[in-house]
């Protein structure tokens, strides 16, 4: 027996407007909002689904899950994000392979990069 990937969840004490944002900037749709407290997005041309629930009070500090996100204009890209409302953490090259660190408009880290090849 295997575990598949349901979804990926985020803890948020306000769901709509992440649920939103993070539709808004994968091109997904809010496919389901279960009496503002779990919202559902359907991620474009996957299974993959991302999911955002309302709790009292997100666990502190860095989130132990982040996504990394992959785009062919990784500027334009974190430019993008960065005027929509996510913050910049830090820029990282390792071996030619460049990738940023933001946050998203929750404090939630996310990673985007150039192509993985």
């Amino acid at each position: 027996m295997a575990l598949t990937l349901g979804m990926i969840t985020f803890d948020t004490t306000d769901p709509g407007p992440l649920a939103k944002w993070w539709a808004k900037q994968t091109a997904g749709t809010v496919e389901q909002e279960n009496d503002g407290w779990f919202y559902v997005v359907a991620l474009p041309d996957s299974a993959q689904k991302l999911a955002f629930q309302k709790v009292e009070d997100p666990t502190p500090g860095k989130n132990r899950i982040h996504l990394d996100l992959a785009s062919e204009d990784l500027d334009g890209e974190v430019r993008r994000l960065s005027a929509d409302g996510a913050t910049e953490v830090a820029q990282h090259e390792m071996g030619g392979f460049r990738w940023v660190t933001l946050t998203d408009p929750d404090g939630n880290q996310f990673c985007v990069s150039g192509p993985h090849t």
